[in-house]
């Protein structure tokens, strides 16, 4: 049986989804023992890019889950709260749950995105909208968004913040793994941002 995901999709483009839901998925839990090891397998070239993967893959290589957990733990969850809160409310207005939350739920709504069941987190985390993008671009909520609609969207809930968080993220007192996934997130949100910047609206 043939899905949406399974139409024409351009390498260029399924390779842009592949790094956003990878980024989503470190941002969305601590990484066990499997995606580590799928973190340390990555190479990279002699981009900005390609230097945050290559470092990433190198401190991969030789953390292990437990100690990534409490790091995990100590930036995003803590007593009360973490180091850091990756979501675009507390980023554009000091506040949790604020008007940039109401405007990505309309724009989820149109767009036929729901919360999955198991997630409690307010949908403008960091992991969400990475994985949110991701799903944009390969047609897991409907048809693939064109360039078009892609670029509306980073526009108005990921280019505002997203790079401001993957630079917190780098500088972060507790990073050691998600220093590297700052890094390449921040590379990644410049390429996009450009490319973005390049496109016809």
């Amino acid at each position: 049986m043939t899905t949406i995901e399974d139409t024409k999709i351009p390498s260029e483009d399924r390779l842009r989804a592949d790094l956003y839901n990878f980024l989503g998925l470190l941002l969305s839990g601590p990484p066990g023992q499997i995606l580590l090891d799928q973190c340390a397998g990555l190479t990279g070239d002699a981009s900005d890019l390609g230097k945050a993967i290559g470092s990433l893959s190198r401190v991969a290589g030789v953390c292990k889950p437990a100690k990534v957990e409490s790091e995990f733990n100590a930036l995003f969850v803590g007593l009360g709260r973490g180091e850091l809160l990756p979501y675009a409310s507390y980023y554009l207005t000091g506040f949790l749950n604020e008007k940039p939350l109401a405007s990505l739920r309309t724009d989820m709504a149109m767009r036929g995105m729901t919360r999955s069941p198991n997630v409690y987190e307010p949908e403008d985390n960091i992991a969400s909208l990475m994985e949110m993008m991701g799903g944009m671009i390969v047609g897991r909520f409907s048809t693939p968004a064109t360039l078009a609609d892609q670029k509306v969207f980073f526009n108005r809930h990921i280019a505002p913040w997203a790079g401001h968080f993957f630079s917190d993220l780098e500088a972060a007192k507790n990073s050691v793994l998600y220093a590297s996934v700052g890094s390449v997130g921040r590379a990644f949100m410049e390429i996009e941002r450009e490319a973005f910047r390049m496109t016809a609206a």
